[in-house]
């Protein structure tokens, strides 16, 4: 018996080898986990008060979840998390892996994926709208090649109208705007002074730019009246007014008319015109309007969303990458390639956005080293070696022992 109890030992301490071994491998594999191996006793016989046992077993190996180092990387895609979760893959099969491995790519259909052709699942827009309410899927860039022209539908100008000048003296600046075919327009708003903190505003379009037009005659879209405290404070149009400004004869470039709404306020009711003793100037404007334009590059940004760049200069989100969160994550079993799949005892994950529902946070530009501990290893790999060296002992003084026995003569 004591042949086969040192044998059993042998096999374990064998398999614990194996299992370090692979570990150490795996020491550069981004976002590896490293394997624990178990052992059990085997109970062979108990004779009265004496129980001796059988030897040694091994009952499998346990993963260990425990963070990786986080290491900044050159790669436009590479993503890695901080904290609990896992990336949700499908393969061709349709079967859902998991992986903490984030080295992503595009593949011939501008579908993302893992370096090894898992497709990575989360949520994409459809038609400029990302909503991650919904089921997940592949993600996919075919449709974001281009960027379609969006007409200017809101702006804002931001100016001092010089209060030290005479009556009938103007000021003027230009803000561009974008039509619906994504063709560019100078507006031109010219302040007049009427008298004591009051002035004249007129928004006029190059006459060359509208239908039956005349080229040089500038032709006037809105005009009105401002009117100011004596603090500088713009009162009249009221706090919340929009002024419309609109073409109504159409434009030569064929696109819709204009319909742009200003706003001589911020959003929280502050004054964009001041009216103080200060050479008129414009300081800011904006328009809401969009050039057409080409994709010029993609790249995964923290907290998981692709953003893909335009020759305009625009960033969009065209994506959010998912993450898995899965209360017993050393239940998963390896099925190589950096993945996993679910094991018999793994709880039912749950799907959602980073950083909700005891989620992790998701980093872009980096990537999760092994949680390998160098040293754990080795210290590992000299307890299972004495433990094989001592096993083996055990064979050859049974093997003496034996022999002795056999030498015994009658």
């Amino acid at each position: 018996m004591s042949f086969s109890t040192a044998l059993s030992g042998l096999a374990a301490n064998n398999t614990a080898l194996d299992v370090v071994g692979n570990n150490l491998a795996n020491l550069n594999t981004s976002g590896f986990k490293s394997d624990a191996i178990l052992f059990k006793d085997i109970m062979g016989q108990t004779s009265g008060s004496t129980s001796i046992g059988a030897g040694v077993a091994t009952t499998g190996t346990t993963k260990q979840f425990t963070q990786g180092s986080i290491q900044p990387t050159a790669g436009a895609l590479d993503a890695a998390i901080e904290g609990n979760g896992l990336f949700v893959l499908k393969q061709k099969s349709g079967s859902v892996l998991y992986t903490r491995a984030g080295s992503f790519r595009f593949d011939a259909t501008g579908t993302l994926v893992t370096s090894t052709g898992e497709k990575v699942q989360g949520w994409s827009s459809v038609n400029g709208v990302l909503d991650t309410t919904g089921n997940i899927g592949d993600i996919s860039v075919t449709a974001v090649a281009s960027q379609p022209p969006a007409a200017t539908k809101n702006m804002t100008l931001t100016a001092n109208l010089d209060a030290s000048v005479a009556n009938g003296v103007g000021f003027s600046t230009p803000v561009q705007v974008v039509d619906s075919l994504g063709v560019t327009h100078i507006l031109t708003f010219k302040f007049t002074k009427t008298g004591s903190n009051a002035w004249n505003y007129d928004i006029s379009i190059p006459g060359e730019d509208t239908t039956g037009g005349t080229a040089g005659t500038p032709v006037s879209l809105a005009s009105g009246s401002l009117k100011f405290d004596n603090a500088g404070k713009l009162t009249t149009p009221a706090a919340g007014t929009l002024v419309n400004v609109k073409t109504t004869t159409g434009l030569i470039s064929g696109a819709n008319n204009l319909n742009i709404d200003w706003s001589p306020y911020a959003p929280d009711g502050t004054s964009l015109l001041t009216q103080f003793a200060q050479t008129s100037s414009a300081s800011a404007t904006s328009q809401d309007g969009v050039l057409a334009a080409q994709l010029t590059g993609i790249r995964l940004g923290d907290g998981g969303s692709l953003m893909a760049t335009f020759s305009s200069g625009k960033q969009v989100a065209i994506a959010q990458l998912a993450l898995a969160a899965i209360g017993n994550p050393d239940s998963l079993v390896s099925v190589g390639n950096n993945n996993f799949q679910l094991g018999t005892e793994t709880l039912t994950p749950t799907v959602g956005l980073p950083e909700t529902g005891n989620r992790g946070k998701l980093l872009g530009g980096s990537l999760e080293s092994s949680n390998v501990d160098l040293a754990r290893e080795f210290t590992n790999l000299i307890i299972y070696q004495r433990g094989y060296q001592a096993n083996a002992k055990v064979i050859t003084t049974q093997d003496q022992l034996s022999q002795v026995l056999l030498n015994i003569k009658a």
